[in-house]
């Protein structure tokens, strides 16, 4: 008979539960029984609760649930350092791309065995957990052609199994062009609608499917006839949405009913309000406007003054946002999208949850939901975004367990 386990309570005067959308924050404790929340209290913990369970006192340190990262590109080969001299140069992103860009990291994708790509993406997604993150997105994309998709996404699949981080997987073949099809995009977007994606839906390998819907790579046609296919086949949308240049992006994700539309820099007032009316959540990765240099990042405080639905995201990439730490977007987020803090740490919790459908499960500290919670070294939301540069998580606990702790991996 297998043994229950004990009952752990959690005590901070500073507990943001990503539910209540006061400012205030709870001076209470919650309780954890087999990996789940079973209850969030106020108050001292009463002596008749105390003598059964564990009891883990934090006093002041600010209590947060495990923060999730819905948008990273997290299994490649590779890395672009070689581009930075390119960026100092004040190439573009879209000069960088024809020169060679996404295609340099799929030649290295291509060429590591399925063993490469799993250590290389396990290294990451341990930094990841030592800064906070227990939930990530994860797309393909750096494969482009049918051996190496189906190849990057079950090393996702088999993350998801091994490590104590959740993955949740999206195909993207629809990131650029691959060489074999270099001059004919039609015929590329049949051979993912008819070859590849066929299989990963008969495999059960991803759950989203998104699109680069941009000016010189899938143009806004084309990424409506592909959405909608793959919503036929039954995946969850996502789109890449005027990144670059206010193509329509944004509202061609409200029309088809997409979960997310990310990134979002060139959005226009008519795609705000489209993604509002829609509750399209909004994926903003101001960490890839800081590592491009670019001029403007997106309007953050008009969506949210509108009512869209805000979530941030890390976009960690080899190329443009070669970071596996979201609080590097929290910072950005303030001081270049002039978030709040109170904000930023709902776009990293229920809002990040809610852009891959896991707000049932994850992102606030409720009951029924997994036990992810981290214990900081602040005192407040406006301590954790001010003091910035700094890993300010103490502990990540996963379903109840400590699996992180000042900067390093402890789990089995």
């Amino acid at each position: 008979m297998s043994r229950k386990t004990k009952t752990l309570i959690v005590r901070s005067r500073a507990i943001f539960t990503g539910e209540d959308t006061s400012s205030d924050l709870l001076d209470g404790y919650f309780k954890i029984e087999d990996g789940l929340i079973s209850a969030v209290e106020g108050g001292e913990v009463p002596p008749e609760e105390a003598s059964e369970a564990t009891i883990k006192n934090v006093g002041e340190q600010m209590v947060l649930p495990g923060f999730v990262d819905p948008h990273t590109h997290l299994v490649h080969g590779g890395s672009r350092e070689q581009e930075l001299d390119l960026k100092l140069a004040g190439k573009s992103y879209m000069e960088i791309h024809e020169v060679g860009g996404i295609l340099s990291t799929v030649r290295s994708t291509r060429a590591l065995t399925s063993a490469e790509l799993y250590d290389k993406a396990s290294a990451s997604l341990d930094r990841m957990l030592t800064f906070g993150t227990t939930t990530a997105e994860a797309k393909s994309g750096y494969g482009l052609d049918l051996e190496t998709e189906i190849r990057c996404l079950e090393v996702a699949e088999e993350l998801n199994r091994r490590h104590p981080v959740d993955i949740v997987s999206t195909y993207m073949g629809a990131h650029a062009l691959p060489p074999e099809f270099a001059d004919d995009i039609s015929g590329y977007v049949d051979f993912m609608l008819e070859r590849v994606m066929p299989l990963i839906k008969e495999r059960q390998l991803a759950e989203f499917c998104d699109i680069f819907c941009e000016e010189g790579i899938f143009d806004l046609e084309i990424s409506r006839h592909y959405l909608r296919q793959a919503r036929a086949m039954g995946f969850d949308l996502k789109v890449h949405a005027d990144e670059i240049v206010p193509l329509g992006g944004a509202e061609l994700a409200a029309e088809l009913g997409a979960i997310s539309a990310e990134h979002l820099m060139a959005i226009s007032d008519r795609g705000v309000e489209r993604l509002a009316a829609a509750g399209t959540v909004a994926v903003l990765l101001p960490a890839t406007t800081f590592f491009l240099m670019a001029e403007k990042y997106a309007p953050a405080r008009k969506m949210l003054n509108e009512g869209v639905k805000v979530a941030l995201a890390t976009d960690y990439n080899p190329g443009s946002s070669p970071t596996e730490n979201i609080q590097t977007a929290m910072s950005h987020a303030c001081f270049g999208m002039k978030m709040r803090p109170l904000e930023i740490l709902r776009a990293v919790t229920l809002e990040a949850a809610r852009a891959i459908r896991r707000e049932d499960v994850v992102g606030s500290l409720r009951v029924g939901k997994k036990a992810d919670f981290l214990i900081t070294d602040v005192k407040s939301p406006a301590e954790l975004i001010y003091r910035f540069g700094v890993n300010h998580v103490a502990e990540v606990y996963k379903e109840g367990k400590l699996v992180a702790e000042r900067g390093r991996v402890c789990y089995d």
